[in-house]
């Protein structure tokens, strides 16, 4: 009873109604072996009700007798608003009621775990629950205490959540009874032995220390967060430096491109190594954001979980969805409702795209589906070519174009173009093509999607198709070289088209597994 306050004790002495929330701790025993009249809710545990319930419970019957006896006094272990909820949940539920709750000062069971363990807080420490604890909850970087620890079988489950976290043989201390001298207990077992202790018991408290170990704490979101932050920093990586939202675009697209190709070779473990991919450029660009002071990650995080909850009602509100169909029509429901007053409104053309022809034009794909969608929409109301002659007649003239532009260009001089057949040599340019040849260039490309749409054919298949036989006929002219001891260092132009006409012609009948 030492380490109870003066006012505290005076508390026991009024003759108000008494009720511990557990006899079962040293300083009750002693105040009840000294003539103390009190009652306890210790049957509660043994209901096999949830935690959550049982104090829920408490605060209900708290509130009860203090109606029925106008005052009563409510005695926990240690200091009433540490680790205790059957205080949080009275505090909240008093005001309903119309009964006040007054804190009394007592002695925190942190104070004397951190004096055990020689801890000052300051340097970062964690209090969580072990009857609710769960692995995003924990921190490696700081020093962690998880209290509630009421049982072996509590330690259990605080052993595995923690070992999602930490190794299997990390070492822990496991405290009991800190700040009793005659019972004070502590313990430091590897991880994996945490619940192998048999007096673990209502007074425990685990304290897990913080790490060093880099394998640890790089499984850390945050401390992926700031490595990227790092790499932007004074004395970080020149290459991420220099980036901008523009140049990372087509890092951006190239990397989903890799994570569903992972996808489709049911290769998890590349996936997980290209989701990191791709996880990191939504970092660099948050990371951008945040030095141009436009929006952070946590700006990111945050427009996310509001989408989320706003596009799924059937989840986070009232509604109900019995199947997939259901809750895809929520999801497309509360965006059909969400306001059209974005920023990217403030875009020029953008505005005038949603109030259009184009209006249904999904521009967040690839380039070559957003100019079949636009050749759709324009074909429907009349901007389209009379037949697939006059389309045709379109790719000739922007071919022309393109060749044009390139024998004018100002950035360079096409030194000639040597065809053999099927295969052409590349044309010597000095520097990059100019703006207009680029133009020019894209106009080809939309012409050449316009007369795919022309004879129905996918021009992505279409295209897949030309990667897939090109891929296989350069495959077989390198088998064809390795046969006869050759490399493709060694061959000229005229001899590589050789061996491409060669390939075409075994195409059909050679093996590519020969």
């Amino acid at each position: 009873m030492s380490s109870l306050p003066l006012g505290t004790m005076q508390q026991f002495k009024t003759g108000l109604p008494v009720f511990f929330r557990t006899f079962i701790h040293p300083v009750a025993g002693e105040l009840l072996a000294d003539g103390l009249s009190a009652q306890s809710f210790d049957e509660m545990y043994e209901s096999g009700q949830s935690f959550e319930s049982i104090y829920a419970l408490m605060a209900e019957k708290l509130i009860a007798y203090a109606k029925e006896h106008g005052e009563i006094v409510y005695a926990v272990p240690g200091h009433p608003l540490m680790a205790e909820q059957s205080v949080q949940n009275l505090i909240k539920a008093a005001p309903a009621f119309d009964v006040d709750v007054t804190i009394g000062s007592g002695q925190s069971f942190v104070d004397a775990v951190c004096a055990l363990i020689k801890v000052d807080p300051i340097e970062g420490l964690s209090i969580l629950d072990g009857t609710n604890l769960e692995s995003r909850q924990i921190h490696p970087s700081l020093h962690t205490l998880i209290v509630q620890v009421f049982d072996r079988a509590v330690a259990s489950d605080v052993k595995l959540t923690l070992m999602e976290a930490f190794p299997d043989d990390y070492p822990c201390t496991v405290i009991r009874a800190a700040g009793v001298k005659s019972e004070e207990r502590a313990e430091t077992v590897p991880l994996y032995e945490l619940d192998h202790l048999g007096w673990i018991d209502h007074l425990t408290t685990v304290y897990v220390p913080p790490t060093e170990n880099q394998a640890v704490l790089r499984r850390d979101p945050w401390q992926l967060v700031n490595l990227v932050k790092r790499l932007r920093e004074p004395g970080g990586c020149p290459w991420d430096q220099k980036q901008t939202h523009k140049t990372l675009r087509k890092y951006l697209i190239e990397e989903a491109y890799e994570v569903a190709e992972a996808i489709d070779n049911d290769d998890e473990f590349a996936l997980a190594e290209e989701l990191g991919d791709l996880l990191l450029q939504v970092l660099l660009h948050a990371q951008i954001g945040a030095e141009e002071g436009s929006f952070d990650i946590r700006d990111v995080f945050a427009a996310l979980a509001d989408k989320l909850i706003r596009r799924h009602p059937h989840v986070f509100g009232a509604s109900k969805a019995q199947s997939a169909e259901e809750a895809e029509q929520y999801w497309e429901a509360a965006k059909a409702g969400e306001t059209t007053d974005n920023p990217t409104d403030a875009v020029p053309g953008q505005r005038d795209r949603k109030a259009s022809v184009f209006a249904k034009v999904k521009w967040a794909q690839p380039a070559v589906a957003t100019s079949l969608d636009l050749q759709k929409a324009a074909a429907k109301v009349g901007f389209d070519w009379g037949s697939v002659t006059e389309v045709l007649a379109k790719v000739r003239e922007e071919t022309d174009e393109v060749a044009q532009s390139l024998a004018t260009s100002e950035s360079g001089e096409t030194k000639g173009t040597e065809t053999n057949g099927d295969i052409q040599t590349r044309p010597t340019i000095d520097s990059r093509p100019t703006d207009h040849t680029v133009e020019e260039l894209g106009d080809l490309l939309f012409t050449i999607v316009n007369l795919a749409r022309w004879l129905g054919t996918d021009v992505e298949e279409a295209l897949s198709l030309a990667n897939r036989k090109f891929s296989r006929r350069v495959l077989l002219v390198e088998k064809i070289l390795q046969k006869n001891g050759q490399n493709f260092e060694e061959m000229s132009p005229q001899q590589l088209n050789f061996y491409w006409n060669q390939s075409k012609a075994k195409e059909k009948t050679l093996a590519f597994d020969d």
